[in-house]
């Protein structure tokens, strides 16, 4: 498993430097397995770091039960991935394939160290980020997702999965190979999730497969973060690096996926350091992991439903489940929601041939079919130019005259000048038609109306910001964005009118609604809260 990826191969001639090993040793424990003991089994947390002094440990697909991988753990080698930082769970079972020794050290005193000593840190996460990237990229993993392409639950399941980059394997129900059979015969030849061998979870959601994976965190009440931050779009992430780089106890809570909006984005090129583009799921996920690194704390599928400000100057987040959690500044960071279409039977489609975002999971639906996107913004533009590559043609349906005053000039020469893509202006659609999906749109325009058969209608038409949660806590605008900045009182540009609770991103009034603009106030408001978390602490000591 060492092998995984161009950084693991020079990590594995580089073994862990001798000052470091002894530094493990010295708040660790030796253990010894016996060949064929399991070190780890699928499910168990991630609550120890495990550094190889003799021996191998293989990695055991769970459902054959044999080597999963040729390459194994040896010594000078340690277990684990990135899950680790975030008290994950193990999704592959690891076993003993010889009489081996580890020395075991408790997962937060390895982070300890890790914040401590910042070389053995680099060297650590690059192997664990390049261990999920594999399994990811090569579909290794315990959970299993049957039929997705017909049943909305496993869609919404899958989109979870794969827009947080977490490893799984799909399934059609009607697979032929002998894995597809046993686990369509497992599943009752109904849609399903499966996790490890043999548990199918029943009424299969987000939540529930987070539960299972250690995501959705035990919150603990009694603790009180310095800084809580809601919403994981570049924004809440980048606030998540520099709390974490300050040495605040910092907690991110997200209900979807880490990335938010621009996590959709299949690819960004006007994004500094860049220059051939990057996607908006990789470039949030980098961020996610020096945040996870810095020691701050992710906790999804959550929703953070109200905001109270306690008598002693706390504030006090209840969660979608009636969990609580306290902080003493608050970083409002939940951008917006999709606007929908006032259509009849749009409902019944959505994810079932309409959707929000344009990246892999939902361009297959695609192939072979047109497709159609409805905006004229920089999103839609983006979808456009993405679903191309995949589907036999794309229409861009956009209610005014132009795309001049809501696209970049470069996304719009591109669609302009694109033989796959056609434009339609002046238009809207009107009706949606279908059985159990999708298959044919009635599209209106200046000459009439146009059927056009097609499997993906993508929506993206603007959006509303999220701010129902904070039920009058702060001033909003007219359109419901956050106020903040002197014209309302506060003490610096991202603070609004209760003192400690800060907003960034597309969700401020008078943002810029770029990615990196929202990376931009993510890092600067940190300073404002650690100003007013200091306050506070001086006030209780």
């Amino acid at each position: 498993m060492e092998t995984m990826g161009d950084d693991l191969e020079t990590m594995k001639r580089v073994p862990l430097a001798p000052e470091h090993v002894s530094r493990i040793h010295d708040i660790g424990t030796e253990r010894t397995y016996r060949a064929g003991d399991m070190v780890a089994e699928v499910g168990d947390p991630m609550d120890e770091f495990l550094y190889v002094t003799g021996g191998e440990i293989e990695v055991v697909d769970p459902y054959s039960g044999g080597r999963m991988f040729e390459a194994a753990i040896g010594p000078t080698q340690f277990m684990g991935e990135i899950g680790f930082l975030n008290a994950g769970s193990w999704t592959l079972g690891m076993r003993a394939a010889k009489d081996t020794t580890v020395i075991a050290v408790p997962r937060e005193d390895m982070l300890d160290l890790m914040r401590r000593v910042p070389e053995l840190s680099d060297h650590i996460i690059t192997v664990y980020a390049a261990r999920r990237r594999r399994t990811f990229e090569e579909s290794r993993s315990s959970i299993k997702l049957v039929g997705a392409d017909q049943d909305t639950a496993v869609q919404q399941v899958e989109s979870f999965l794969r827009r947080n980059r977490i490893p799984y394997q799909a399934y059609d129900l009607e697979g032929s190979d002998e894995e597809s059979v046993a686990l369509c015969t497992l599943a009752e030849h109904t849609p399903a999730v499966i996790f490890n061998r043999d548990e199918v979870i029943a009424d299969p959601t987000p939540r529930k497969i987070a539960q299972r994976l250690g995501l959705d965190l035990d919150i603990n009440r009694d603790q009180t973060y310095d800084v809580l931050i809601v919403g994981g779009g570049p924004g809440g992430v980048a606030a998540a690096v520099y709390a974490g780089a300050e040495g605040l106890c910092a907690l991110l809570v997200e209900d979807t996926a880490i990335g938010g909006q621009a996590g959709t984005s299949s690819r960004i090129e006007n994004y500094m350091g860049f220059p051939t583009g990057i996607s908006g799921s990789d470039l949030v996920y980098r961020g996610e992991i020096q945040a996870l690194k810095f020691g701050t704390r992710f906790v999804m599928p959550r929703r953070v439903v109200h905001l109270d400000k306690l008598e002693d100057g706390r504030f006090c987040a209840s969660m979608d489940d009636d969990a609580k959690v306290s902080a003493r500044a608050v970083v409002v960071a939940t951008g917006v929601q999709y606007r929908r279409l006032p259509l009849d039977r749009l409902a019944e489609f959505e994810g079932a041939g309409i959707y929000y975002a344009a990246t892999d999971m939902e361009a297959r639906f695609c192939r072979r079919s047109q497709a159609v996107v409805v905006g004229g913004g920089n999103s839609a533009g983006q979808a456009a130019m993405f679903l191309s590559r995949v589907a036999d043609h794309v229409h861009v349906v956009v209610r005014g005259d132009s795309l001049a005053s809501s696209m970049s000039e470069y996304l719009t020469h591109r669609l302009e000048n694109d033989p796959g893509i056609t434009i339609h202006y002046e238009s809207e659609i009107t009706r949606l038609s279908g059985e159990n999906r999708l298959r044919e749109v009635t599209l209106t325009g200046p000459e009439g109306e146009e059927q056009v058969e097609t499997t993906g209608l993508f929506i993206m038409i603007g959006a509303a910001p999220n701010t129902g949660w904070l039920n009058d806590m702060v001033d909003l605008d007219e359109r419901g964005f956050v106020k903040t900045g002197e014209g309302i009182g506060a003490r610096s540009k991202y603070e609004t009118s209760t003192p400690g609770i800060y907003a960034i991103g597309d969700v401020r009034s008078g943002s810029v609604k770029r990615v990196a603009s929202a990376v931009g106030e993510g890092s600067v408001v940190i300073g404002a809260a650690w100003d007013h978390v200091a306050a506070q602490l001086d006030g209780e000591g």
